[in-house]
């Protein structure tokens, strides 16, 4: 997909890159578009455990490319086939079954926020500066979207940063929720953190990324969590895990993607 600005580099811990160098990577309609299908695909590849978004270049993302912002068809609201593919791209990130993790250099603006807070983890650095700016050019937020913000940093800062329209450092980011570790490499920072989920067992961090997001959506979260607790059952790796633990050593779970 390097034609649409996005690219996916594979392994345990895979890459998706945003990568529109010369546009600060400005996410396009078409980009919007296309990231549920990426996702999708890695979400059924076993081989992928932790997923790290980022951008090419100096920057995360820039924000929307706000050339397209009202060039839809419908002039009583030309920002509806946008904002639709957009939203859909956030639910798919928000509901990948693996942990995410945002990294974060220069411009986290607008729709690259987005992408970020749909992450399960956001690590920085330190150049890096976060906004949301629809107070800026008189656009509204849709409320699915100022939800994540909301549920990520409160109120307050969502109001903040959605009347203001002003930039947040990434210590002040860091400060207010919003960026998890501000680092002088947040990729290989990012990396070690990803390892050590890789060599935990898969089965758990699933469930609990699902039990989360369910309790989040205020849905019953009871059901699918037993299913997981019978599965680690069945699979061994509750047993593998305590024995590790009680022969003081490193459990050897399973390298193996858990099932839908």
């Amino acid at each position: 997909m390097d034609e649409l600005g996005l690219r996916v580099e594979g392994g345990a811990v895979a890459r998706l890159v945003i990568d529109r160098v010369a546009k600060r990577n400005a996410l396009t309609r078409a980009m919007w578009e296309v990231l549920p299908g990426l996702l999708a695909e890695l979400a059924a590849d076993d081989e992928v455990k932790v997923l790290l978004v980022t951008g090419a270049g100096p920057s995360f993302s820039a924000g929307a490319d706000i050339g397209e912002l009202i060039s839809g068809t419908d002039p009583a609201d030309p920002m509806a086939e946008l904002r639709a593919f957009n939203l859909r791209a956030q639910a798919a990130l928000r509901e990948f079954p693996k942990p995410t993790i945002a990294v974060v250099r220069g411009h986290c603006i607008g729709g690259g926020l987005e992408l970020a807070v749909n992450c399960d983890f956001r690590f920085a650095a330190r150049d890096a500066t976060f906004g949301v700016t629809p107070a800026r050019i008189g656009v509204v937020y849709p409320p699915d979207a100022i939800k994540v913000l909301l549920d990520l940093v409160g109120p307050a800062t969502t109001k903040y940063l959605l009347f203001s329209g002003e930039l947040l450092s990434a210590d002040e980011a860091e400060l207010k929720g919003l960026v998890d570790r501000v680092a002088d490499d947040p990729l290989a920072a990012a990396g070690a953190f990803a390892a050590t989920m890789v060599s935990r067992s898969q089965l758990t961090v699933r469930s609990a990324k699902e039990t989360v997001n369910a309790l989040l959506a205020g849905t019953d979260a009871e059901a699918q969590a037993l299913r997981r607790y019978r599965e680690t059952i069945a699979s061994g790796e509750l047993a593998e895990g305590i024995a590790a633990f009680t022969e003081k050593r490193s459990p050897d779970f399973p390298r193996r993607g858990s099932s839908g």
